[in-house]
């Protein structure tokens, strides 16, 4: 997995690539925390070159949603494909997350 971020504004994208997985978590989880300590207001994770979820990154997901809520910081996630979200739909958290179907639709919506 692979992270790179780029500064929108008061927004961050943080662009994944690979599979969001249990070796994968704490990278995310430093990343966002370093994120919100810049006092970013919103966070978009760009999923377009993620294929795959397992649990340990859905609780991943859930858990910087969570974090970035207690910061007043507000995530977002963009581009998720066809496979990643039926994985959501199938845990019943598609209702979780405010998912955008194009990157920059999702750092819009900041504006």
């Amino acid at each position: 997995m692979k992270i790179n971020t780029q500064d929108y504004n008061n927004v961050t994208v943080v662009e994944l690539q690979g599979e969001l997985d249990g070796d994968f978590t704490e990278l995310l989880q430093n990343t966002i925390a370093g994120i919100i300590a810049n006092n970013k207001s919103g966070i978009v994770l760009d999923m377009s070159a993620v294929g795959f979820i397992d649990s340990q990154g859905l609780e991943q997901l859930l858990s910087s949603r969570d974090f970035c809520s207690e910061y007043k910081c507000q995530l977002r996630l963009a581009g998720l494909d066809e496979n990643c979200t039926r994985i959501l739909e199938i845990t019943r958290l598609e209702n979780e997350f405010d998912r955008y179907a194009e990157l920059a639709e999702a750092v819009k919506s900041f504006a």
